[in-house]
């Protein structure tokens, strides 16, 4: 596969600071310890001189953690952090997650200073029960004006939601689906609660006291989130993401187009064509590393050929345009059918995949089970890595 000549166009920064820490969270944040904001404002900074020059941004994405929770004057700061660094060019997408506990008047103003174009808001649901299950710290009337607020600053806004979650119902999840359509928001993310090692939800799960959606309920309430949101306008264009026309997360899609990125800040990864580099997670041994000058990477997967265009198989099928064959060999190389051809048989005999000779794409019946396809694909070809 070449590895881009080019330098990357867009920039993923992490802002690890929460005020709360959900159950379900196994990200790279840290809650309660607004003391360690000075030092992480320097350390990005300083790691931020790792680039020569300026960089032209097409899109540049500040996720957490919560970055809304820096507040005004801290997202102020953070930008004077990139001053001379990072310049998104005109008409970038600069994106930044927010809770919406945080949507404030200030926080708007400030946001529209800095040049932000998109806010991801984690509202997760608009039920005050799910809301609780989940162990958020907001509510369904503080997502309601914070949307009103983003929206009124002429922001794109996306909303996220989340499915499967302890003792959610379907009809939970249309009445979500339904309030969030009357918002008007520009996109909607709908992704299903996983239950990662190490947090508080899974060791509940394992003493009895929570209790995982079954299969049929979480398909169900995939499909609900497909029909509705197809109803009200949205294009399906990814498995988790809906978009108005004109308004799908450019930044993801360079994710998912395999282009390289650039990235700064604990657990961030940043990634070449071949290689993606991850910073340490902790917050704090990135912070100590950076400040002593010393590298702040804790992984380095080197990919081969051959497993960096498995993964694009993965990502690109991922999207509801699929994957087009003449494209996918210039890309990496390699032929999809080579490297996989039987495994795409089996996927159309079972209805899980279409191909008309030059593209290939997954059935609504391949999206709900695609998570459990992609070990044939990965596990296919060598796939290099070293940690270091």
């Amino acid at each position: 596969m070449p590895v881009a000549a080019e330098s990357p166009r867009s920039v993923y920064v992490h802002v690890p600071f929460c005020r709360h820490r959900c159950g379900y969270c196994d990200f790279a944040v840290v809650a309660g310890r607004d003391d360690l904001v000075d030092r992480y404002l320097g350390a990005i900074r300083r790691e931020l001189e790792r680039i020569p020059t300026p960089v032209s941004l097409d899109t540049l994405y500040l996720g957490g953690g919560t970055p809304s929770h820096l507040g005004a004057e801290g997202l102020r700061r953070l930008w004077g952090a990139f001053a001379g660094r990072l310049c998104p060019a005109s008409g970038a997408e600069v994106t930044i997650e927010a809770n919406p506990a945080d949507v404030t008047p200030p926080l708007v103003a400030a946001v529209v200073d800095c040049g932000v174009t998109r806010v991801s808001l984690g509202a997760q649901s608009l039920s005050g029960a799910t809301l609780a299950a989940l162990d958020r710290d907001h509510g369904a009337d503080e997502v309601r004006r914070a949307v009103d607020l983003l929206l009124g600053a002429g922001l794109c806004v996306n909303v996220d939601l989340m499915t499967a979650a302890p003792g959610q119902t379907l009809a939970d999840v249309e009445g979500d689906l339904d309030q969030v359509l009357a918002l008007g928001v520009q996109h909607v993310s709908v992704y299903c609660l996983t239950w990662e090692r190490g947090t508080r939800f899974i060791g509940l799960l394992n003493r009895g006291i929570l209790k995982r959606a079954d299969e049929e309920l979480e398909a169900g309430m995939f499909a609900a989130a497909i029909d509705r949101l197809q109803a009200g306008g949205f294009d399906h264009y990814e498995v988790s993401n809906f978009a108005l026309p004109g308004h799908r997360c450019r930044h993801n899609e360079g994710y998912w187009d395999c282009r390289p990125w650039e990235a700064f800040g604990p657990g961030a990864a940043r990634f070449d064509g071949r290689t993606r580099t991850t910073n340490h997670r902790s917050p704090f041994t990135w912070i100590r590393r950076v400040e002593a000058g010393v590298d702040p990477a804790a992984d380095h997967d080197r990919m081969t050929a051959e497993g960096a265009a498995r993964e694009r198989i993965v990502v690109g099928l991922r999207r509801c345009d699929g994957i087009v064959r003449k494209a996918f060999l210039a890309a990496s190389g390699l032929s999809f059918d080579d490297l996989a051809g039987a495994a795409l048989k089996c996927w159309v005999e079972r209805g899980w995949a279409v191909d008309d000779g030059s593209r290939i794409s997954l059935t609504r019946a391949g999206l709900l089970v695609s998570d459990s396809l992609w070990g044939a694909i990965l596990e296919g070809g060598p796939k290099g890595g070293e940690a270091g």
